[in-house]
C-alpha cells in the first residue's frame, strides 16, 4: 500500500511538471490535496530515534519533568507503582530533579502507517542505577510530531556489577545500534488478521490498544505485587510477532 501511494505521488508530480512545461491546464488544487491526504505516512523508525534523542536532551537542558510534560500526547499515561495514571495531572505536581535520568532506545517498532511506534531501551538514573523502559509514541495529525502516549520503566534487579573501563577506550552509544522494525502493510486491499487473543488477566489489571491500521498492538498489565508488564506485537511476513515482552520492577519512588 505504501508503494502504491508513492507511485501515485510520483505520477502526480510528473503530470504537474508536464503541465508547467507545456502550458496545458493545471490540475485543480483540490485534487492535489485529496491525493496527498489519502497517502500513508512512510514509517521511519529513525524519526522516533531522533525524537527520543530530542526528548532526552530536553530533559537534561530544561529539566526532566518539564520535558515529560512538553513531549506528552493528550491523554498520555505514566505507569507507576499503582498502575497507569494520567500523566499531566501527576507531572504538574513534580519538581525537576537536579539531574535527569539518561536513556536511549535499543529497539523501535512501528505500525505500517507510521502513526504509532513502540520504543524499548535502557536508562541510567543520576545515582548510577540502570534499567529498562518502554515508551509508546503516537504521531499527531496537527503538528506531525511524535509524542509519547505511554511510558513505563523498571530497574534491573539485581543491578549489574560496575564495569571498569580504560579512560582512553572509545565506547559506542546505544544510538549506534538501534533495531528498527516496521509492520507489513496489507496488500491489494486485504485486511490484517486480528492479533492473537490474550490469555486471562487473572488478578492483573490490563489495557490494550491497536494501531489505527491494525498492524501493531501494545498491552500493559499491572500485577498485584506491583510488577509492571508490557507487551507489543506487530504484523510481519503474514503473521503476528511479539517483539516487546517486559516485566518491570517498580522504582524505589514513582
Amino acid at each position: 500500500m505504501r508503494a502504491t501511494s508513492t507511485i501515485a505521488l510520483i505520477a502526480l508530480a510528473a503530470t504537474l511538471a508536464a503541465c508547467a512545461a507545456g502550458g496545458q491546464p493545471r490540475i485543480p488544487r483540490d485534487r492535489i490535496d485529496r491525493a496527498l491526504a489519502s497517502t500513508q505516512y512512510t514509517a521511519q523508525p529513525s524519526l522516533v530515534v531522533a525524537r527520543e534523542s530530542e526528548f532526552a536532551r530536553a530533559a537534561r537542558e530544561k529539566g526532566q519533568w518539564t520535558a515529560f510534560r512538553d513531549f506528552a500526547a493528550d491523554g498520555a499515561l505514566l505507569h507507576g507503582r499503582n498502575g497507569p495514571v494520567p500523566a499531566q495531572a501527576v507531572l504538574a505536581t513534580l519538581e525537576n530533579p537536579p539531574a535527569a535520568v539518561q536513556w536511549s532506545p535499543r529497539t523501535v517498532m512501528m505500525s505500517c502507517d507510521g502513526r504509532m511506534a513502540v520504543s524499548m531501551g535502557r536508562f541510567r538514573d543520576p545515582e548510577g542505577l540502570v534499567g529498562d523502559f518502554v515508551t509508546v509514541w503516537t504521531r499527531d495529525r496537527n503538528d506531525d510530531e511524535y509524542d509519547w502516549a505511554y511510558d513505563v520503566g523498571g530497574y534491573d534487579d539485581p543491578q549489574p556489577a560496575p564495569v571498569e573501563r580504560d579512560p582512553d577506550e572509545i565506547v559506542a552509544t546505544a544510538f549506534d545500534a538501534v533495531q528498527g522494525l516496521v509492520a507489513d502493510c496489507p496488500k491489494n486491499g486485504a485486511s490484517v488478521p486480528p492479533p492473537p487473543a490474550l490469555g486471562p488477566a487473572g488478578d492483573a489489571r490490563r489495557g490494550e490498544q491497536i494501531s489505527r491500521d491494525g498492524t501493531l498492538r501494545w498491552v500493559w498489565e499491572h500485577l498485584p505485587d506491583g510488577t509492571k508488564h508490557v507487551r507489543a506485537d506487530y504484523y510481519t511476513s503474514g503473521a503476528w510477532e511479539t517483539i516487546v515482552d517486559k516485566r518491570l520492577v517498580s522504582p524505589p519512588e514513582d
